[in-house]
Parts: structure tokens; sequence; C-alpha cells
């Protein structure tokens, strides 16, 4: 058996997720018909075409327009309960997922959030029990909102926070829509206790990757590959050691780098920064967590250690309780041990 086999087998957690984003073509299509919901393709082959990424504003239209088929809470278990089971089929145990609620939450077109909550934490508890697999929610704030809309989703993550909310952050396309936008909202997660995990440094540089240290206190930055271009942040990132939720296929889509051997993976690991490997919107990427492992390993001729590495990495920067990563990570390095004597 060979590193492939190793990586298809091992037990992974991935924390940089879009549960919207990470959505099948299929489930979308099921809640379009159950909801009536006009879409621009109405058969899977139709919908995997369109799905297929172009640019970030197809990516963010086809975001925008699908998840009008999302409506009642029921829906919502349904997506959930599948994006687990796609999880748990690679052995990802444990998941910290980005739920982004729709802007209709407000107006009411859509249950509340404590119905959506509750129906995540249904699909959660199901999971559990049916795969051994869990998850934590990350209430995002989509950067296009006003603030006093943001004040919903500062809302939403508090009343969630310790009911399966582990973070808050922020996404959505940087240029023009900086974390000091909501200040007063990050503020108000800081004084609540709620951890900040905001998405910076992959469509902005360094800039937005200070603002989200300052303005968010990160402790985790979504992407933070243009880093690099600050050797100052580099040194911050470096002593510090914030963890970067690394998406190498989805930088190659956004055109941060103009293919997977030119991306900066390598250059981030050189420089002592904490990496993590993410999927972000599989789907809409055409990879998936464990593609991920599998095409940098190939690309970047990365050894079974610097895979374990990688993968105890987001391990320890997971945002639970400090005995369940102690005991995550003991089983992890005993199935990694067990995985090399069977596999390599």
């Amino acid at each position: 058996m060979s590193l492939s086999d190793f990586i298809r087998a091992m037990p992974k957690v991935e924390l940089h997720v879009h549960l919207q984003g990470a959505t099948q073509p299929e489930t979308w299509l099921e809640l379009a018909r159950r909801n009536n919901v006009d879409l621009p393709a109405k058969t899977l082959d139709e919908m995997r075409e369109w799905f297929r990424f172009t640019d970030f504003r197809h990516f963010i239209d086809t975001y925008v327009h699908v998840t009008r088929a999302l409506v009642t809470a029921d829906d919502l278990e349904l997506m959930a309960r599948e994006f687990l089971k796609n999880q748990a089929a690679q052995n990802i145990v444990y998941s910290e997922v980005t739920y982004t609620p729709s802007i209709r939450t407000i107006t009411g077109e859509v249950p509340p959030f404590e119905e959506q909550l509750v129906a995540l934490n249904r699909a959660r508890a199901w999971a559990e029990a049916q795969f051994g697999v869990s998850m934590g929610i990350v209430i995002d704030i989509p950067r296009e909102v006003t603030a006093a809309e943001a004040e919903h989703y500062a809302d939403w993550a508090i009343s969630g926070y310790g009911r399966g909310v582990v973070a808050f952050g922020i996404g959505g396309y940087e240029p023009g829509n900086p974390p000091e936008k909501y200040a007063a909202q990050f503020a108000r997660m800081y004084a609540a206790g709620v951890p900040c995990v905001p998405h910076a440094g992959e469509t902005a540089g360094p800039d937005s990757m200070w603002s989200a240290i300052k303005v968010c206190n990160a402790v985790r930055i979504g992407h933070g590959v243009r880093c690099l271009e600050d050797p100052a942040l580099v040194a911050y990132l470096r002593d510090k050691q914030i963890p970067l939720e690394v998406s190498p296929t989805s930088n190659v889509c956004l055109k941060v780098f103009p293919s997977l051997a030119n991306h900066a993976l390598p250059h981030l690991l050189d420089e002592g920064l904490y990496v993590t490997i993410n999927s972000d919107d599989p789907p809409m990427f055409n990879t998936t967590l464990t593609d991920e492992y599998l095409r940098i390993t190939e690309t970047f001729g990365f050894d079974v250690d610097m895979i374990e590495k990688l993968g105890l990495n987001a391990v320890r920067a997971a945002l639970l309780p400090a005995d369940q990563k102690a005991e995550m990570e003991r089983s992890f390095t005993a199935e990694f041990a067990r995985l090399r004597a069977a596999c390599l």
C-alpha cells in the first residue's frame, strides 16, 4: 500500500469548509424541487456544469442563487446531514463548518435563527450517532451586509455559542469590504469570549490580514496565503503561531496563484508558519479534503511525516475543549502509527 492509501484512510479534521458551499449539486436540485424554486439548471448534469467554477463573481452568483432553495429548518437539517455523511466517508471526524445565515432570516422569509440552530444540532447529533463524526459551527458575516444587518449575525453567534456555535467569522470578497466595517460586532465577540476566525489574505493582501488580527482578534485566519508579501506580517504570524486555514485548490481557482505548482504552501511551511489544509467549497472547486492532501503530496513531494504534521496541526487548532483535543491527538497519533505499519 502507498502514501495515497495512507491519506485516504487517515483520520482528518477540517477547519475551513462552508456548509452551503459544500452542498452537492444533487442536494440543491432536490431542495429546489421541494420548494418550487427555479434554478438555471434543471438536471444533475446541468447543475454540475453550472457549478463549474469560472471566476469569483460567478462563484458568488451561484452561491447566492442556490441558497434561495434553502427555505425551511428541515431543508437545513437535510443539507447538514448530507454534508456530514460526506465528511464521514473521508474519515473527517471533526469539522468546523462556516454557516452563513441568509439575510432573509432578518426579514422573516426563512425560519428564525434559533430554529436553524436546532436543525443543525439535530443533524450533528444524528451524525455522531450514525458515523461518530461531529462539527462545530462558525457563524459568518457576508462582507456585503451593512453594519446594522451585521448586528443580527453577532446576536446569533453569541446566542448560539456553547450550543453548537464555536466561533464567529467574516467571508466574501475582501477588496472594499474590510473588517473595520464591522468593528463594533467584533468588539462584541471579544467581550463575549467568542473566538473569531475571519477570512483574510486571499482576494486581498497583507493589509486585510493585519485588519483581521487587529480588528477581529483572529485566533485563526481563513486562507492567509498572501502574508508572504509582508515580511513583518510573516514574522508576527510565526511568533504568535496563528494558524492559517489554507485551501490550495480554492486559491488556484480564485487565481491567487496560476497553478498548484506555484502555490505558496511550501514557502509558508519553510517560514515556520502554522498551516492547516482545507477544501473551502468542495463541489464548487471540484475537490475534497482528501483530494487536497493527495494533490499537495503529488505536487510538492510531501512525505508521510509532513502529512501527519498537517493533520495534527488541524487537531491542535480546533476550537474544542483542551481535554477533547488531547484525546483526539492521542487517537490520531495511534491511528497514524497503525496506518504507517499497514500502508507504507
